[in-house]
C-alpha cells in the first residue's frame, strides 16, 4: 500500500490549517467580546446557539474521520501482517513496539512529575477553590487491570468497528493477519482485496482533509468564544507551564529520535508530521490525525507493514502527551488544596497511572476519568477537577499534538530497528 510522494501539496494544506487556527482565535475573541467578554459570555443563549452551530462543522469532520479509521486500521494491519509472513515476526515487532511505548510512557510521567514539583503551579492560584464534594459531572469509572484485559478482546468485530475501538480492531486484525500469512496462496485474493480497500480509504482521507481547515476554524472559534482569551490571565501560568512541559517532552523524545534515526531523518520526520500534528492540535483530537499520519509515515519511509501495525497499537498504549497531563493535573490539584505528597507516594502514583491510563480506551474524556479515579485513590478532592474543566480543551490541544508526535516517532524507530526504513 505504498504511497507516492507526488500526492497533494502538503505545504499548502498545512498553511490553510494554520491560517484557520489563527482566524479562529480572532473570530472567537471577537464573538466573546461582543457578548460581554470573559466566562460570562458562555451563559448568553445567542452565543451558545452560535457555538453549537460551529461545533456541528467540527462534529461532521470528526464523524468523517471516524468513518475512515476502522476499515483503514483493519486493511493496513491485515495486509502488513500478511506480508510479514509469520507469527514470530509479528511477535518481534510487537515486542519492540511495546518496549518503546513503556519507555516513552515512563519518561512522560517522570518528566511531568519533575516539572510540576519544580513549577508548583497549584500553589500560586489566586482564586477560590471548588468546595470539597462538589459534583464534577464526569462518568464514574474505576480503571482496573481486569477491566482492561477484558476490554482488549472484542466479543464482536462488527461492534468494535461500530464503536471505533481501535485496540479491539487491532486484536482481531492480528488473528486475521496471522491466519492469512499461514494460508499462503489461498489468502492472496483476500489480501489483494484488503490492499485495494486500504488504498480507497486513503483516497477518501485526501477528500476529507480538504474540510480540515473548516473544522479547525470552527473548533477554535467555539472554544475561544465561550471562554475568551481573558481566561489565559487566570490560568496563564498553569497553561504556560504545562506547554513548557510538553515542549520539554518533545525535546527529550526528539533527542532519542536523533540517537536512533540520526539528525537528518529526525528533521525529515518532523517536516512530514507537521500537518497531522497541527490537525490534532486544532481539533484537540489525536484520532482526527490518524489517517493522515499513516499516509505521512509511509511518505517519510516507514515500511507500510510496520507503520500499519505500530500506529494503531500506539493509539492505545503510547499517548505521551496524555500521560504527562495526568501527572501534571493530579499534583496540581494536590498543591491547590495544600496536600503534601511525599516522593514515594508520587512514584507509586506514576505506577498506578502507567497501568490505569491503558484501561479506559473508548471512554469519553478518558484523561479526566483517569485523573478522577487517581484523585479518589490518593484522597485528593475530586472537586479539584473543576479547576481544569474550563481549560481542558486548551490543554487537550497540546497533548493531542504530542500524542501524534510520540506515535510517529515510535513507528519510525521500530522501522529502523527492523531495518525497514527507506
Amino acid at each position: 500500500m505504498s504511497i507516492h510522494h507526488a500526492a497533494q501539496k502538503p505545504n499548502r494544506q498545512t498553511f490553510y490549517v494554520l491560517l484557520a487556527l489563527v482566524l479562529g482565535i480572532f473570530a472567537g475573541e471577537t464573538l466573546n467580546l461582543s457578548f460581554g467578554g470573559g466566562g460570562q459570555a458562555a451563559k448568553d443563549p445567542a452565543l451558545l446557539q452560535i457555538t453549537e452551530t460551529l461545533s456541528v462543522l467540527t462534529d461532521i469532520f470528526m464523524r468523517l474521520i471516524k468513518m475512515i479509521i476502522a476499515p483503514l486500521v483493519f486493511a493496513t494491519l491485515v495486509v502488513g501482517m500478511g506480508k510479514m509472513g509469520d507469527g514470530q515476526t509479528v511477535g518481534r515487532v510487537g515486542g519492540k513496539a511495546m518496549l518503546w511505548f513503556i519507555s516513552a510512557s515512563v519518561i512522560s510521567l517522570l518528566l511531568g512529575m519533575l516539572l510540576v514539583n519544580l513549577f508548583a503551579p497549584g500553589e500560586s492560584l489566586n482564586f477560590d477553590l471548588p468546595a470539597i464534594g462538589a459534583e464534577t459531572g464526569l462518568q464514574k469509572t474505576s480503571p482496573s487491570l481486569g477491566g482492561f484485559v477484558s476490554h482488549i478482546f472484542p466479543k464482536s468485530i462488527i461492534e468494535a468497528m461500530a464503536d471505533n475501538e481501535i485496540l479491539q480492531i487491532v486484536v482481531f486484525s492480528m488473528f486475521f493477519g496471522v491466519a492469512c500469512a499461514h494460508l499462503g496462496e489461498l489468502a492472496e485474493p483476500m489480501l489483494k482485496t484488503l490492499d485495494s480497500l486500504g488504498h480507497i480509504m486513503l483516497k477518501i482521507t485526501a477528500y476529507v482533509m480538504h474540510f480540515a481547515p473548516v473544522a479547525v476554524f470552527s473548533a477554535i472559534t467555539a472554544v475561544i468564544a465561550k471562554q475568551g482569551l481573558g481566561m489565559l490571565k487566570t490560568y496563564g501560568v498553569f497553561i504556560g507551564e504545562f506547554y513548557l512541559g510538553l515542549l520539554s517532552l518533545w525535546m527529550v523524545l526528539a533527542c532519542f529520535g536523533v540517537l536512533f534515526l540520526g539528525a537528518k531523518r529526525m528533521v525529515s520526520l518532523l517536516r512530514h508530521i507537521r500537518e497531522p500534528a497541527l490537525l490534532a492540535f486544532g481539533t484537540a483530537s489525536s484520532e482526527a490525525a490518524y489517517p493522515k499520519l499513516l499516509q505521512q509515515l509511509e511518505r517519510f519511509g516507514c515500511e507500510e507493514k510496520i507503520a500499519g501495525f505500530v500506529l494503531p497499537l500506539g493509539y492505545s498504549f503510547n499517548l505521551d502527551g496524555s500521560m504527562m497531563y495526568m501527572t501534571f493535573a493530579v499534583l496540581f490539584i494536590a498543591q491547590a488544596y495544600g496536600i503534601d505528597m511525599p516522593l514515594d507516594q508520587q512514584l507509586f502514583m506514576l505506577l498506578v497511572l502507567l497501568f490505569t491510563s491503558k484501561g479506559v480506551a473508548g471512554v469519553p474524556r478518558a484523561s479526566l476519568v483517569v485523573i478522577s479515579a487517581t484523585l479518589s485513590m490518593f484522597h485528593i478532592p475530586e472537586a479539584g477537577l473543576l479547576l481544569l474543566l474550563g481549560v481542558d480543551q486548551i490543554l487537550d490541544m497540546g497533548r493531542s499534538a504530542s500524542n501524534v508526535f510520540g506515535n510517529s516517532l515510535a513507528a519510525a524507530v521500530v522501522s529502523r530497528w527492523e531495518r525497514a526504513l527507506k
